[in-house]
């Protein structure tokens, strides 16, 4: 097997290469900064909004995982313009250059949990009700579509994963990513953990070595293919309950104030994933839950 990665020197990128190396799965890899963060051999840098750049990367590989583009929620109506190049265009021109290139590889697409509505205390299968809030939310609609376009006209295949909230680190001491990268952030620092509203808002927590192997055991599966997988986890907490943990652990506090006009506006609400569709095919079982993973780090 044989895979590209462009977005290799994300968060979620460096863990994906990681455990497919893992697996002796032969990696290339990709982003639009000029060197990798983890010294990979053969790496590219490439601008995927820059068709003449993409026509330097070999699209004959099993899989091509993009995992590239800007992620943010009101940040993206700043900047609408760039939000819409990179992560739409982008993925477009990685389309057409397949096409051009007759590239038989399955596209690895990972979206958002921001496409869905938020149910109180309802587990969203992935059939449930989409709102979009934000500029990144329809991005990542609009990319999920695409793929379903070209598949249907071009026969380009690809498999789309949605992913709630990631955190955890396999690879060096920055622990988390996001949401609870930030939490961890203050507590080391010993300052507060502020929280809009009381922070009673529910998550699906998924540990980054977790959310990796779901995504390489589900592509080795011929059924996911042209398929939406929700990634699940064993946890589904509110941002309070983690953000007490967190604090219990590092002596700090919780503290709650007013939400912004603006941040209260586009709040998604309970966003709590059912990964069954994804963890019945594969029988898979959680390693980790935040829990004890933070009595680990």
């Amino acid at each position: 097997m044989k895979a590209l990665i462009i977005g290799s020197n994300g968060y979620i990128g460096r863990h994906l290469i990681l455990f497919l190396q893992q697996q002796n799965i032969e990696t290339h890899y990709c982003d639009l900064q000029t060197q990798s963060v983890d010294n990979l051999p053969n790496y590219q840098s490439i601008d995927i909004t820059q068709t003449q750049q993409l026509a330097q990367l070999d699209f004959k590989v099993d899989f091509i995982f993009l995992l590239s583009g800007l992620n943010g929620t009101k940040v993206g109506f700043e900047h609408y313009e760039k939000y819409i190049t990179v992560n739409e265009i982008g993925l477009l021109n990685v389309l057409n250059q397949m096409k051009e290139t007759q590239s038989k590889a399955r596209v690895v697409f990972l979206s958002s949990r921001l496409v869905y509505k938020g149910v109180k205390d309802m587990p969203l299968k992935e059939d449930a009700e989409k709102e979009f809030k934000t500029i990144y939310a329809v991005n990542k609609f609009a990319c999920e579509n695409y793929l379903k376009m070209y598949q249907h006209t071009f026969g380009i295949n690809y498999t789309i994963f949605r992913l709630c909230v990631p955190y955890g680190n396999c690879i060096d001491e920055a622990y988390s990513y996001g949401t609870i990268g930030f939490m961890l952030g203050r507590a080391l620092k010993k300052e507060n953990i502020p929280l809009y509203g009381g922070g009673l808002q529910k998550r699906t927590f998924s540990h980054v070595e977790d959310v990796c192997q779901l995504i390489i055991k589900a592509i080795n599966k011929q059924e996911t293919q042209n398929n939406i997988y929700n990634l699940g986890s064993s946890d589904a907490l509110s941002l309070a309950a983690v953000a007490k943990l967190i604090a219990h652990k590092y002596e700090v506090a919780v503290t709650s104030s007013e939400w912004p006009a603006i941040d209260l506006a586009i709040e998604s609400g309970d966003t709590i994933f059912d990964g069954s569709k994804l963890e019945k095919l594969l029988n898979y079982q959680y390693k980790h839950d935040v829990a004890t993973w933070l009595n680990n780090i």
